[in-house]
């Protein structure tokens, strides 16, 4: 049962997705869960972590510095050519370029999860990018669509303090320091957060269901093309770079999956509620082909001749200098 919940995951997000859109009254009279939830799958990755894996990122901080700069380089950019391409409205463009300039948001963190993944690099990267998406996002806003858009700061790091810091120093703190009681229950803490995250894509489109039904095919098109694109661009450029497999992937979740959560709220604060569009259907896609790659890439790492491949093939350090992935699902 727990294998066909997990192996199955992106045919459940999308079963889920059609159900929330039939039944959005009742899925979004949940979303007072949605940071909890998020908070608990953070508790979740917090326990599978280990010293040495924050060790490894510190020891070596390029892949975090690369996967920053891509983000705010690549995703922003990408957006507006996009928007220009499909001669989008103004309003959308705003959207999309909103998008596009925010940080990754933390469901990258979950899917890197999922996809067993460099988990200690993905947080890394989304404390980093968010830290500096308090300055980057406005100043890309400006500098795409010359105008400013305005980021409650103090609101933002509270924010990623609740659902992202605290609850993954509490797992970590817990897994280093009571490890015989944590290793008992980490056989069960892939499905809990395959669980949670189909709960949260759920609701996320339940809230959206009436902008979704506005959305022309031309912005899906553009949402989708943006989405994948960013993630092939993180990918490229981790391979590019010399980094090893499991941090190429990361990489490309990382770039690819925005907050697009802030993006709606900024774009329905700032601009308009067209301008929202793109954010809600990015809130609804990145979810649904993150979870495509996470399925595809952890189905992989359970094969043993994959993972010697990936082992003779990583110029990097190997997996074994390190928590083994298999060992963190």
């Amino acid at each position: 049962m727990a294998s066909l919940i997990t192996r199955f995951f992106p045919l459940w997000a999308l079963l889920g997705s059609l159900v929330a859109f039939a039944n959005a009254d009742w899925f979004a009279h949940m979303e007072n869960l949605i940071v909890p939830l998020l908070a608990g799958i953070m508790f979740m990755m917090g326990l599978t972590l280990r010293r040495a894996d924050f060790r490894r990122v510190a020891a070596d901080p390029r892949p975090v510095m690369v996967g920053v700069a891509c983000q705010f380089v690549i995703m922003p950019l990408l957006a507006l050519t996009l928007a220009t391409m499909l001669q989008l409205s103004s309003q959308l463009t705003a959207g999309m370029v909103l998008v596009g300039s925010c940080a990754g948001g933390t469901a990258s963190n979950v899917i890197t999860y999922l996809a067993r993944g460099d988990v200690a690099l993905s947080i890394s990267m989304t404390l980093a990018s968010t830290l500096l998406g308090v300055v980057a996002t406005p100043f890309l806003c400006s500098f795409y669509l010359s105008q400013t858009v305005a980021v409650d700061t103090l609101g933002l790091l509270f924010s990623i303090l609740q659902i992202v810091l605290l609850p993954v120093l509490l797992g970590f703190v817990l897994n280093n320091y009571c490890p015989q009681q944590v290793r008992h229950i980490q056989p069960a803490l892939p499905v809990m957060a395959t669980l949670g995250i189909l709960l949260i894509i759920a609701i996320v489109v339940a809230l959206n269901a009436d902008r979704l039904l506005d959305v022309g095919l031309l912005t899906v098109l553009a949402v989708i093309l943006h989405n994948s694109l960013g993630l092939l661009g993180g990918y490229l450029m981790g391979r590019l770079m010399g980094f090893n497999l499991r941090q190429c992937q990361t990489l490309a979740i990382e770039v690819g999956m925005q907050n697009s959560g802030l993006g709606v709220a900024l774009a329905l604060q700032f601009f308009s509620a067209t301008a929202a569009l793109p954010g809600a259907i990015f809130s609804v896609w990145h979810n649904i082909s993150g979870s495509l790659l996470a399925s595809y890439w952890s189905s992989k790492r359970q094969s043993l001749g994959y993972l010697m491949h990936e082992a003779m093939m990583d110029p990097g350090p190997s997996d074994s200098d390190h928590t083994n992935p298999e060992q963190k699902v």
